[in-house]
């Protein structure tokens, strides 16, 4: 019996090393998943930071877009208030016999639905000035008025309205590529001068009429 006693030691020896070093794996698997969960727990920390920080972003821009919307808004209104008062007797001036002028027209068809809305209206018996008015006019804004002068001469041919449409844009900030855009497309240019609103007719314009 001793010389089994003695013969299983070395594999009880054997069982214990491999125990002590499986258990020594678990502890480092145990340690590696804590360090595992460490940075997750870091790098969740991270996005809810850059969640934060991307809303703080977002707050900002939505909050500077408002105030470029308020300051084109009030650019808008600043212009409207130098083009309309004196706008009839400038036209008139131009050889136009205008009577009527109204200001923020909202344009209906036959049948009563919108089709247009005009920043400024002049009429006679046989002449309508279609005035769109801008902060800071584009090249974009002078093709919409186009499209706009089509839509209000269809309509006046559906209303049997024989009148000759004339157009015109204005606006407080006039870059160089849009006052020539204006010109060449037959829209007459108003712009600002000091602290009133000008017709500025180059010598070789021609007037597009619809």
């Amino acid at each position: 019996m001793a010389e089994n006693t003695m013969n299983n030691i070395p594999l009880q020896d054997h069982l214990k090393a491999l125990m002590d070093g499986v258990s020594a794996k678990f502890r480092e698997v145990a340690e590696s998943q804590k360090d595992t969960d460490r940075r997750f727990k870091e790098t969740d920390k991270k996005f809810q930071e850059l969640a934060e920080s991307q809303k703080e972003t977002d707050r900002q821009m939505k909050e500077t877009n408002r105030r470029f919307g308020d300051l084109s808004n009030r650019f808008g209104e600043l212009a409207e208030h130098l083009v309309v008062p004196g706008i009839k007797e400038r036209f008139n001036s131009l050889g136009f016999n205008f009577s009527e002028v109204f200001k923020d027209a909202q344009i209906d068809d036959v049948s009563g639905n919108r089709v247009a809305e005009v920043d400024v209206l002049l009429e006679s018996r046989d002449t309508v000035m279609v005035v769109e008015i801008k902060s800071k006019p584009t090249e974009k804004d002078v093709a919409k008025h186009i499209d706009r002068m089509g839509v209000l001469r269809r309509r006046a041919d559906d209303r049997n309205d024989k009148r000759t449409y004339f157009g015109a844009i204005a606006g407080a900030i006039m870059p160089q590529n849009v006052r020539d855009c204006i010109v060449q497309n037959g829209f007459y240019l108003i712009e600002q001068s000091g602290d009133t609103m000008m017709i500025n007719v180059p010598d070789n314009f021609v007037p597009r009429h619809w």
